[in-house]
């Protein structure tokens, strides 16, 4: 495999910290983890397409269950569109992958 240096990378409108923002807002903490206290970090992998549609989505790594990578999933499908990542002046696909915390609501 070759380890390619990306131009530029995907960029959601705004930048990461806006993403984050709206990430933390559209998550709903699922009743069920909630209930039996659990907590942690789901990961999702993604692809960035050449048009900045977001496809491919699912959880990657150990499983937390009680619908955590369901609603981190569900999430990510609904994103925006992001401005594509460019090599050589042409838009690519990227893969990405992404950590979602999960703490309990107080």
């Amino acid at each position: 495999y070759i380890a390619l240096t990306m131009e530029n990378p995907p960029v959601y409108p705004g930048g990461m910290d806006k993403f984050y923002a709206w990430l933390g807002s559209a998550v709903k903490y699922p009743p069920m983890a909630s209930e039996n206290n659990v907590s942690g970090t789901v990961f999702i992998a993604f692809t960035v397409e050449k048009d900045g549609s977001v496809t491919e989505v699912r959880a990657e790594g150990r499983k937390l269950g009680f619908g955590l990578e369901e609603e981190a999933v569900r999430v990510l499908k609904s994103s925006k569109r992001w401005n594509p990542g460019m090599q050589n002046g042409k838009p690519v696909r990227v893969k990405y992958n992404i950590p979602v915390r999960f703490t309990p609501p107080n």
